[in-house]
């Protein structure tokens, strides 16, 4: 990604345990966004572009769960995720990963 392209970008990353609401483990713009999706590329972590998401997420502090009216557009997002890799959330459940 060329420095002009990457000084426009944002990106947010989820951490989700299953049991517990979302949580945010990394966010940033610019250099920080393009750094968080090439590791996310680097462990095939799926990526799921919504600009209006991220510009809602990015407003929470690290660490802090996802708000309750966050909850349908965030699992729409873990459902894009499981899809893609092959999993079911109830697989998930189950082998406690």
């Amino acid at each position: 990604m060329r420095k002009d392209e990457q000084k426009d970008i944002s990106a947010v990353a989820l951490k989700y345990d299953g049991n517990n609401a979302p949580r945010v483990t990394a966010k940033g713009k610019g250099h920080v966004a393009a750094e968080i999706l090439a590791i996310a590329e680097e462990y095939a972590i799926p990526l799921y572009e919504d600009p209006e998401l991220v510009n809602l997420l990015s407003q929470l502090k690290l660490g802090d769960e996802i708000p309750k009216s966050l909850y349908m557009a965030v699992a729409e997002v873990i459902a894009f995720a499981y899809f893609i890799s092959g999993k079911t959330a109830e697989l998930q459940h189950k082998n406690g990963k």
